[in-house]
């Protein structure tokens, strides 16, 4: 009996926050209100309380659903290491983007926080948090790169922090981009031609033949 409670709760909970997905998309997180979403989702206001304090945190465990998989990966590696953290981003970098471009709800939930979603008031609070998980995830990029600046030196003209903010800021403007401009172009040609030219401009050519020809 006590399971069957329990997955009701998790059920009522998951319908909450596909109501919360769909009138957030469709209308704006400003212009719904806790009682539109409750009448969406066939639930009473006070069972969207039972599971949420208030629409910030509906708002954050709506977008935390759609958290990428790659961001486990990339945290892992940062934690134990890699054998080549540079091929390693790559690789991970192209995977997000091929995620992103066959996942219709991530594109939704990022449609809402991009251009649904006014951070003012209230919802800066939700702007803050989002600023700090990026921070934090800049940091685990950062600590590969400098994995990879000291198994081989990057190219002159990059540093490991300056690297990981790059990378990072054309990521974030691929991938909003293509959702702004209405999905106009291909993302993952895009984003594998432009990934694979970032990484390459970052590896040491003249480092790269000294290794080769020590070993």
């Amino acid at each position: 009996m006590a399971r069957r409670t329990k997955a009701e709760a998790e059920e009522t909970k998951n319908r909450i926050l596909g109501a919360a997905e769909k009138l957030f998309f469709e209308h704006g997180v400003t212009q719904t209100s806790l009682e539109r979403i409750a009448e969406e989702a066939a639930v009473t206001r006070g069972a969207i309380y039972w599971h949420f304090a208030d629409k910030i945190e509906l708002f954050q465990a709506m977008h935390q659903r759609i958290r990428l998989p790659q961001e486990d990966i990339i945290l892992n590696a940062s934690t134990a290491g890699h054998p080549d953290p540079l091929r390693f981003l790559e690789d991970v970098a192209i995977d997000c983007m091929r995620t992103l471009a066959s996942d219709a709800r991530m594109q939704r939930v990022y449609t809402i926080l991009l251009m649904r979603c006014e951070y003012v008031g209230d919802m800066a609070l939700a702007l803050r948090r989002q600023k700090e998980a990026d921070r934090e995830m800049r940091s685990h990029i950062a600590k590969l790169f400098h994995m990879a600046h000291a198994k081989q030196p990057l190219a002159p003209s990059w540093t490991p922090e300056t690297a990981a903010r790059v990378f990072g800021a054309m990521m974030h403007g691929l991938w909003t981009d293509w959702l702004i401009f209405g999905k106009e172009f291909d993302l993952i040609d895009v984003s594998i031609r432009s990934i694979t030219e970032l990484f390459a401009s970052m590896k040491n050519s003249s480092a790269t033949s000294q290794y080769s020809t020590s070993h």
